[in-house]
């Protein structure tokens, strides 16, 4: 769906766009359409926020790419101008400074602390065990009752088992550490609600590195417990990468689980291509467009200019704030043809769904090989699964930092 400009925004002396904006009724995987309109008549243009801030928007793959990886952009959130999502964020930015919210050198300093567990070699050898809990998940499903609702029944569990068992944290926790971090990646959560949560998930975190201090294990808490009793980090300062990581290494992927589902069932050529392959090359290439045509972190990436910055014909000026939205550089017309279109077949390697510069996601290759495990699982094991109710009365994620659905219910045939 796409609409003019002239049709969605109002002329320059009228107030800005409003950003993050609404998606099109009917249209749940399209990038919303005054994005669209704005990256094709104005693809570096202010926009308003929730505070009246007004930084930029930026929406080509060619200029997000040069300014992710400009340093004279910086992701120091506690930076004058730095365009956060919510007072939340704001609040929680100037309490609990987090590596991806900093710059080189320390930024490049604490990621390396943590890059060994995510190396692709060292995930890859996770892959059965990865394969061995989707088996038992979706076991469950069948052996119970249906309809069921798929967040709950398999796009939560998994990665969040997964991540439990890389950072050596107990499952039997996950209630409260997914009830936390949705209140945390909520723009509508009150500062006062994402600080709690966000002291309550670092608590709890750093009572597990002290007992790793004691007692360490084959874990990343572990690992970390090392670098404190190396004198290389504090407790607090571990228990706070331990809070990121496990937000991180479950939100997201549930989320593609879940949306990449709906996305597929309502493309059924484009599923039947999947429920018929064992290939591993055709379903890591599906991964790779599902990826890019749902671009699940939807309320764009933030920075903050060093410097002016002369880019898509407009000066971004030291200080100014900067949204890159990945979402509409993964529908640019210029990169992928007919973006609107979902095709596994598709080589979308280039997707920006990752980021891109030294801040890309650290947990990619673990990200993938859950995602390719699951697509190339359950669709094979419940060939007849469909969703059981109309996707207008799904209830979508336009709520937080990451988009999916909070409820996914299917059914199949026995």
């Amino acid at each position: 769906m796409t609409e003019t400009l002239a049709e969605t925004t109002t002329p320059a002396e009228e107030p800005l766009p409003e950003f993050p904006m609404p998606r099109a009724a009917g249209c749940p995987f399209d990038p919303p359409p005054i994005a669209r309109a704005l990256h094709a008549e104005r693809p570096v243009t202010r926009v308003r926020l929730w505070d009246g801030s007004t930084p930029w928007l930026v929406t080509g793959y060619a200029d997000q790419r040069a300014l992710l990886a400009d340093p004279r952009v910086s992701s120091e959130a506690t930076l004058p101008g730095f365009p956060h999502a919510s007072a939340g964020f704001r609040e929680n930015a100037t309490r609990r400074r987090s590596f991806i919210t900093m710059d080189d050198p320390e930024h490049a300093r604490i990621r390396r602390m943590v890059t060994g567990p995510f190396a692709i070699k060292r995930i890859e050898a996770m892959r059965p065990e990865i394969q061995k809990i989707t088996d038992e998940l979706i076991d469950t499903m069948l052996a119970g009752p249906a309809p069921v609702d798929l967040v709950r029944a398999l796009a939560l569990p998994l990665p969040s088992l997964v991540i439990c068992r890389l950072l050596g944290v107990p499952y039997e926790d996950h209630d409260f550490f997914q009830r936390n971090s949705s209140l945390m990646i909520n723009r509508h959560s009150s500062a006062e609600e994402v600080v709690g949560a966000n002291e309550a998930l670092t608590d709890y975190l750093e009572g597990l590195v002290a007992a790793k201090l004691a007692d360490p294990a084959d874990d990343m808490l572990s690992e970390l417990a090392g670098r404190v009793r190396a004198g290389e980090l504090t407790q607090r300062e571990a228990a706070n990468m331990g809070v990121l990581l496990l937000i991180a290494g479950h939100e997201t992927t549930a989320n593609m689980i879940a949306l990449g589902t709906v996305a597929l069932l309502e493309h059924p050529d484009q599923l039947a291509v999947l429920r018929e392959t064992e290939d591993p090359k055709v379903i890591a290439r599906a991964v790779e467009e599902l990826l890019r045509y749902l671009s699940i972190v939807h309320n764009g990436r933030r920075r903050v200019a060093l410097e002016d910055i002369e880019i898509g014909g407009e000066t971004i000026r030291a200080g100014d704030g900067i949204i890159v939205y990945t979402g509409t550089a993964n529908w640019d017309t210029e990169v992928f043809a007919e973006p609107e279109r979902l095709d596994i077949g598709r080589d979308a390697r280039r997707h920006m769904a990752f980021g891109f510069g030294v801040h890309q996601c650290l947990g990619q290759p673990l990200a993938r090989v859950e995602l390719q495990v699951v697509y190339g699982t359950l669709y094979r094991r419940i060939p007849t699964l469909r969703l059981a109710t109309g996707i207008d009365q799904l209830p979508f994620k336009h709520d937080g930092l990451v988009y999916g659905v909070y409820e996914l219910p299917v059914t199949w045939t026995s």
